[in-house]
């Protein structure tokens, strides 16, 4: 991570204060205390059955508890019902911690497709005070790196058949395609990586400007989204960021309103591509 992109996202969230403030401890201890609450219900359960089963009504009885087992998501063996329930929990706190630490907002929607993606493994990190401080150090140590990787992977994106994307820089305009869409009622907003796309180029914009991001709630994919069914036949949008002109034919002209953050993009892609951009004058 160079020295100029810590100096001008000094916004970005310094992950050992939102650890400190969730209380690690706590968490663990919590944790650890629910799971052996679970696992001892689970034998209960277990002794319960075999006592069904020994009085009035036999294999039905003890049958009737079991299924009452499997319902609750308590499955017949002890150890696999507890390796889902601890996975399904620990998968929940460090949802949980992410969003505390203010990484997502620095990830791309790769990035964020990947971390969710892990967490569905089975070989998720135990939720223990190691784990927790080991895996936010790594990443307050690679949010740099992160955020501009989230830069490259939106420059890429672009098309180069239109001469207002530059295969060097972010120029005053870009141009996308497949934002939009349009039929006899107007235009709509279309789902898909374009979508993603633009989300993420204005968390780096917000970033890059020291102000806080909003969250897909309020992001400009949604704002768009809003303005686009209550304006059906208009084909134009701005906001503090952004104009954009859409067309029919599914193409958006998106142009910044603030250039010095484009020269902030583009440096971060000058220092990825050496001599892609010409000198500063």
């Amino acid at each position: 991570m160079s020295e100029l992109t810590l100096t001008e996202s000094e916004v970005l969230t310094d992950n050992t204060n939102v650890i400190c403030s969730t209380s690690i401890e706590r968490i663990v201890s919590g944790r650890d205390a629910a799971l052996a609450q679970i696992e001892a219900l689970i034998q209960q359960l277990g002794d319960i059955s075999a006592l069904t089963g020994t009085i009035g009504g036999g294999k039905s009885n003890e049958w009737g508890v079991r299924q009452y087992r499997y319902d609750c998501w308590l499955m017949e063996k002890p150890e696999t019902a507890m390796k889902a329930i601890t996975q399904n929990i620990d998968r929940n706190i460090w949802k949980d911690l992410m969003n505390k630490s203010g990484m997502l907002a620095l990830m791309d929607a790769q990035a964020r497709d990947e971390w969710y993606n892990s967490l569905e493994k089975d070989d998720i990190p135990a939720i223990n005070e190691e784990n927790i401080l080991g895996t936010f150090k790594q990443l307050h140590l690679n949010k740099g790196e992160v955020f501009e990787r989230g830069v490259i992977n939106v420059f890429k994106g672009l098309s180069w058949d239109y001469k207002s994307n530059s295969p060097y820089r972010f120029g005053r305009k870009i141009i996308v395609n497949g934002l939009v869409k349009h039929n006899r009622w107007g235009f709509g907003l279309n789902w898909g990586w374009q979508r993603d796309r633009l989300a993420d180029l204005e968390r780096m914009l917000m970033l890059l400007d020291g102000k806080p991001v909003p969250d897909n709630r309020a992001d400009v994919t949604r704002r768009l989204g809003d303005h686009i069914n209550e304006n059906r036949y208009s084909n134009r949008y701005e906001d503090e960021m952004f104009v954009m002109k859409y067309f029919q034919k599914g193409t958006a002209h998106i142009t910044f309103k603030r250039s010095e953050l484009v020269d902030k993009l583009n440096d971060i892609i000058a220092r990825h591509y050496p001599g892609a951009l010409p000198t500063k004058q």
